[in-house]
Order: C-alpha cells, then structure tokens, then sequence
C-alpha cells in the first residue's frame, strides 16, 4: 500500500470518527458507475465529507473539484489534492479564451466520476444559492453520465468560524435519484430543477 492510500484511509477514518460521515443512499444506490455528485456547499470539508461517505471502491474513482491556487500553495497541501484525492484543479481567475470545465471534462473523458456544487461558493444561510450553468452544460455534453443529487447536513457546525479545531457532529450525505435534462428543458428550468432535487433531500425537522 502506497503513502497516499494509506493516508487516503486515514482521512477517511478521522472524518468519519469527526462526523459520522453517514451516507444515505436514496433512489441511487452506491454502484461503480460513473457519476457527477451534486451537492449543497456549506464548507471546506463539503468535498471530504462526500468523499469518505463513499463505499471506498466508489472513492477511487471519484473526484472533487478543488481551486488550484489554493490548493497548490504548498507542498502539502498539493501533495494532498493529488496523490490522495486525485483532485480535477480549476482556476478561480481566467482569462476569456479559457474553457473553465476543460478540466471537468477531461476527467469525464477518462471515465470519472465528480464532486460537483454547482453554487460556486460557499452559502451560509441555509439553502444553497441559485446554481451556475457548469452542471448543465456537463450534463448536455456527457449525456451517459449519471448526475446524483445530494444534501450535506450538519457540517458547517463541524468547524465553525475561527475556529481551527473541528467538533464532533454527526454528519450525514443524502444521495438522491438520478437527474437528467428534459427534451427540450431551458438551461435555466433545468438549474432550479437540480436545486430542488438537491433541497428535496434535506431531513425534516420536527
């Protein structure tokens, strides 16, 4: 076992010891098919936590998205993204003739799966914000790429502001039935229909 399988499986452990890390599968089941995961954005642990919900057979070919300036801004943190997580890098600031999915789509290419949150940034009030055209535009070009929507619950409570050691609270990462576009649907009614798919999995409280 390579170094970064090992610490592949450690990280796994401690964000599952951290949060539970319960993966709900409902109406998808967790096959080895390929995949783009659509979720909700809350933290910086999003993509790690939908990662270590993942049977570990899924997670070896599933990749999350991770901005390239910030995660190559030192060695290890490089070191992390690549050889443990195998991270598709995208840049934050580009110039016009630059495709920012290229490297989404590369991925697909190759037979991957995706970590996808279609909201860009990060949302602090609860419900995700309106989502960006990237998920449509995938879905129109890799049409036998199944696109599972999911919810992350609870884990912006993990590492609140300022605060630089997690908490433990029990996580969960509910993965919803399969979304495709319509005939014909506009991009726009596509995008709310992804958004309520990926709301229509939030727990009810009581």
């Amino acid at each position: 076992m390579s170094l970064a399988d090992l610490m592949g499986l450690v990280l796994a452990f401690i964000a599952r010891l951290i949060t539970g890390a319960q993966g709900h599968w409902k109406g998808s089941p967790p096959k080895a098919e390929q995949r783009i995961y659509f979720a909700n954005h809350q933290s910086h642990l999003d993509w790690v936590l939908i990662w270590a919900a993942l049977p570990r057979e899924l997670r070896a070919r599933t990749r999350p998205i991770a901005a390239r300036d910030y995660w190559t801004s030192s060695p290890f943190k490089q070191w992390l993204t690549t050889a443990v997580f195998n991270a598709v890098y995208v840049q934050r600031t580009r110039t016009d003739e630059q495709d920012p999915l290229e490297p989404l789509a590369e991925a697909l290419r190759s037979g991957d799966s995706l970590v996808l949150f279609p909201e860009g940034t990060r949302s602090h009030r609860g419900e995700p914000q309106a989502f960006k055209s990237g998920l449509y535009h995938l879905a129109e070009q890799f049409p036998g790429v199944q696109l599972i929507p999911a919810w992350i619950d609870n884990v912006q409570r993990v590492m609140p502001k300022g605060e630089v050691v997690p908490v433990p609270i029990l996580c969960t990462v509910t993965f919803g039935a399969p979304l495709a576009p319509l005939p014909g649907e506009a991009k726009r009614d596509f995008l709310v229909r992804a958004r309520d798919a990926v709301l229509a999995l939030r727990p009810v409280t009581t």
